[in-house]
C-alpha cells in the first residue's frame, strides 16, 4: 500500500460526534501525508480543563487525532499552518480508556507545545522550537494527539505522519493478535473476532466500539476479550487495511457468554460493496439526514486504501421498470456521492459515477416497503 493524503472535514455535533472531541477522533492507521480542517469550535467536553498545566492550550478550537502502535516502534510527525498559531499536546493511554483518562485528569502527557509563536509544531530528531523529540511506543500502546489553533478559524493542518516499526519487531510480527480486557476471567465473556470473509484466517484490524460504557474504545487486534456489566446495544466499526470496512450494531449481555465473529471481505478487482445507510430525499441526489455517518466511513476507506479505485454504482426504485428520469437520477446520485469524496481530499482520479437506473434491483418484484428501499441503494465496484 502507497502513502496517502487526504482531507478530513467534521462538523460540531453531539458528544462524542465530532473531531473537537476526544470521543470523535480521526483514527490514523498508517504513516501518511494527510490534511486535517479545524472545524472552528472547541468540543463539548472541555478536556484540556482538567490539567493544571494546561490552561494555556485554548480549547475553543481543537482537533483530536488517535492511533494504536501495532508494533514497537517510534513515532514522529510534522504539523503546519499556513496562517495563526499552532498547539500541540500527546497523552499516553494508561491501563483504561484514555478518553476517560483525560476526562479524570489522569492520562499521562507525553509531549506538549502551547506556545501560540510558531505555524509548525511535531516530534523529530531536531529538536527546535515547537519540535520535541519522537515518542517511543510499545506494541498496543494508544496515544491521542489534540491541535489548538485560534478561535472561529477552520484552517487546514498539513500533517506528515511516520511510525518507524523497530526492525526486531518487523521479524515477529504476528497475523494474531489477542487482547484481554476482562478483569475476572471467570465471568461471562464477550469474545470478538475477526477473520479473513475467505480463508476464515485472523486479521489484525482497528475496532472502533461505541455505546457501551464498559468498552468503548479503539482497539487494535484480531482477537478481543471483555467483561460486560450491564446489558446494552453497541455499535461495532470494523478497518483493515486491503479488506472492505465493516459496521455493526450488536447487544451486549453480561449474563452469558457471547461471541461475535466479524469476517472481513478482501478487497479485489470486480467486488463490490453495498451501502444501505446512503440514503436519498424523494426524488433528488440530496442526502437525507444520518447519511453523514456512513459517508465518512467511505472517505476514511478511500483514505486507508489509497492504491484503490471504485465505480461509485447509483440505483433507484420505480414501479414498472427502468425509465429515463429513473436513470438520470441515480447518475445524479452516483455523482453526489463522488462529489462529497472529492471534497474530502479523494482522488478524483480514483473514482467514476454511473447510474444504473432501476436496471438491476436486489427485488425485483418487492412487496415491502423495506425492499423498496433495499432496491435504492449506493453500491461501491474496486476495479
Amino acid at each position: 500500500m502507497s502513502l496517502f493524503s487526504s482531507v478530513f472535514f467534521a462538523q460540531a455535533k453531539k458528544s462524542g460526534e465530532s473531531i473537537s472531541d476526544c470521543l470523535g477522533a480521526m483514527n490514523l492507521f498508517k504513516s501518511g501525508k494527510y490534511a486535517i480542517q479545524f472545524t472552528g469550535t472547541g468540543g463539548s467536553e472541555k478536556e484540556f480543563a482538567n490539567y493544571p498545566s494546561l490552561t494555556d492550550l485554548s480549547d475553543e478550537n481543537v482537533v483530536w487525532l488517535s492511533f494504536i502502535a501495532e508494533q514497537d516502534g517510534t513515532l514522529s510527525f510534522t504539523a503546519s499552518l499556513k496562517q495563526d498559531y499552532l498547539q500541540m499536546v500527546v497523552f499516553e493511554e494508561g491501563r483504561t480508556d484514555i478518553c476517560s483518562e483525560i476526562g479524570k485528569g489522569v492520562a499521562e502527557i507525553q509531549r506538549l507545545h502551547k506556545d501560540k509563536s510558531v505555524q509548525s509544531v511535531g516530534l523529530n530528531q531536531n529538536v527546535k522550537t515547537g519540535f520535541l523529540y519522537p515518542l517511543s511506543l510499545k506494541a498496543g500502546k494508544k496515544i491521542l494527539i489534540g491541535f489548538s489553533t485560534i478561535e472561529k478559524s477552520k484552517t487546514i493542518i498539513d500533517l506528515d505522519f511516520q511510525f518507524k516499526v523497530d526492525n526486531a519487531a518487523a521479524k515477529t510480527k504476528s497475523e494474531t493478535k489477542i487482547i484481554d480486557m476482562r478483569d475476572d476471567e471467570f465471568s461471562p465473556t464477550l469474545t470478538i473476532e475477526v477473520r479473513d470473509a475467505e480463508t476464515r484466517e485472523p486479521i489484525i484490524a482497528n475496532l472502533t466500539i461505541e455505546g457501551s460504557k464498559d468498552i468503548t474504545a479503539l482497539y487494535k487486534g484480531s482477537d478481543f476479550y471483555f467483561n460486560i456489566s450491564r446489558s446494552c446495544k453497541a455499535f461495532i466499526k470494523c478497518d483493515a487495511e486491503g479488506y472492505f470496512f465493516l459496521d455493526k450494531e450488536e447487544s451486549f449481555s453480561p449474563s452469558q457468554n457471547q461471541e461475535i465473529v466479524l469476517m472481513m471481505e478482501p478487497l479485489g478487482a470486480g467486488k463490490t460493496m453495498q451501502i444501505e445507510e446512503i440514503e436519498f430525499q424523494p426524488g433528488t441526489s440530496d442526502f437525507m439526514q444520518g447519511s453523514e455517518g456512513k459517508l465518512r466511513r467511505l472517505r476514511d476507506f478511500m483514505a486507508l486504501n489509497a492504491d484503490v479505485s471504485i465505480e461509485i454504482q447509483g440505483h433507484v426504485f420505480e414501479q414498472g421498470g427502468n425509465s429515463l428520469a429513473g436513470q438520470r437520477l441515480s447518475e445524479a446520485r452516483a455523482k453526489r456521492v463522488m462529489q462529497y469524496l472529492v471534497t474530502q481530499g479523494i482522488d478524483k482520479e480514483r473514482m467514476t459515477a454511473v447510474g444504473y437506473g432501476n436496471t438491476k434491483p436486489i427485488y425485483s418484484e418487492p412487496k415491502f416497503a423495506y425492499e423498496e428501499q433495499a432496491n435504492r441503494r449506493v453500491e461501491i465496484l474496486v476495479k
